[in-house]
């Protein structure tokens, strides 16, 4: 905190959220009150807002207006800062309050532009704040404060240790060096679930993770139906050349529903099987339920109803019956639009 001369016409007092203390061990054994006083600095931590309270105090006999301006020693870029209000009115013994934001870039401890214009810092500055009485005729400083400030890291390590200690800059600056070589591998474990889930997994973990269930990866397949298909592997394989198996792929490319509670004939994904009954006598449909030439043993039928037929890819579809079928089996494919204002004629694909 820092105040000014109650002589002055107009008072400022600075209050930053987050102080930073000198590496001195002597200056970490005194009170709160006389670091404050002595060697205390503002805390900025980039990715981080970092807020710095300024009352202000008229104790002149006139009406102020008050332009506040902040002057930063070394290059430190004006879009990393923001008062506001930046100009006031002060009515004779009236306070107000005002706020300077920092915000400094996440990777502001990564890039070596502040190096390269200021190389003899070491990320602590020196700033002031300006008070200006504006008026028509000219401008004039009524007080200036400094208030120094330092940026470091945020540190995870700084919590377990007590508070006599966390103000010791030399401490934080060692402890950083050890967090940032062993918390990423920490981080990792604690999140090796994620790791192994195919859907949350890193993309390039995804190839590894497709080894370990033999899938083979195809590119004409989208991220999130590879994702489904290598969660979703051991079941393919279990119900391999069944139908529960065939709807399950098919239903991972097209996202089309299961309809488990459905009759075969009302399902999006409708696989039936042709039985024939021999020789029989009666009435009989061309086409339906007789067949020129003899019939034909372990047939099905499989009935697609997306909601956009033109957008399925035919040649994947076969490649799935093909890939889940028996061999000895033959099929037809029929792809449907599912419309309840209209009906059009079926897709029909023999194979």
């Amino acid at each position: 905190m820092y105040q000014s001369s109650p002589d002055l016409a107009l008072a400022i007092q600075i209050t930053p959220t987050e102080m930073a203390f000198s590496q001195s061990a002597e200056l970490a054994l005194m009170d709160s009150e006389e670091r404050i006083g002595s060697e205390s600095r503002l805390l900025l931590r980039p990715g981080e807002l970092n807020q710095v309270f300024i009352q202000l105090a008229n104790r002149s006999t006139n009406t102020l207006t008050v332009r506040l301006e902040i002057q930063v020693e070394g290059y430190f870029s004006p879009n990393w800062f923001r008062i506001q209000p930046e100009e006031q009115h002060l009515e004779p013994g009236a306070q107000s309050d005002a706020s300077i934001d920092f915000q400094l870039p996440e990777n502001f401890l990564e890039e070596p532009i502040w190096l390269d214009k200021n190389p003899s810092s070491e990320l602590e500055y020196q700033a002031s704040l300006y008070a200006w009485s504006v008026t028509e005729q000219s401008t004039q400083l009524l007080e200036s404060r400094p208030f120094p400030f330092a940026v470091r890291p945020h540190s995870l390590y700084l919590n377990f240790l007590p508070e006599l200690y966390r103000e010791v800059d030399f401490i934080g600056r060692l402890l950083s060096i050890f967090e940032k070589t062993f918390e990423p591998s920490v981080q990792t474990l604690e999140s090796l679930w994620a790791y192994l889930d195919p859907l949350t997994a890193p993309e390039s973990l995804l190839p590894f993770l497709a080894e370990w269930v033999a899938w083979p990866m195809d590119e004409r397949w989208n991220l999130s139906q590879q994702r489904h298909l290598i969660q979703n592997a051991v079941d393919i394989y279990r119900w391999r050349g069944t139908r529960k198996g065939l709807r399950l792929y098919l239903h991972l490319y097209t996202g089309l529903p299961l309809d488990e509670h459905l009759p075969e004939t009302k399902k999006h994904i409708s696989i039936e099987e042709m039985h024939t009954e021999g020789f029989v006598l009666g009435p009989i449909y061309m086409g339906q339920d007789t067949m020129l030439g003899g019939g034909r043993p372990f047939h099905f039928v499989v009935h697609l109803r997306p909601e956009h037929p033109n957008r399925v890819d035919v040649a994947l579809i076969r490649s799935i019956i093909e890939r889940e079928k028996p061999a000895f089996c033959t099929y037809e494919l029929h792809i449907e639009e599912q419309s309840p204002l209209y009906i059009t004629e079926p897709t029909i694909l023999e194979f």
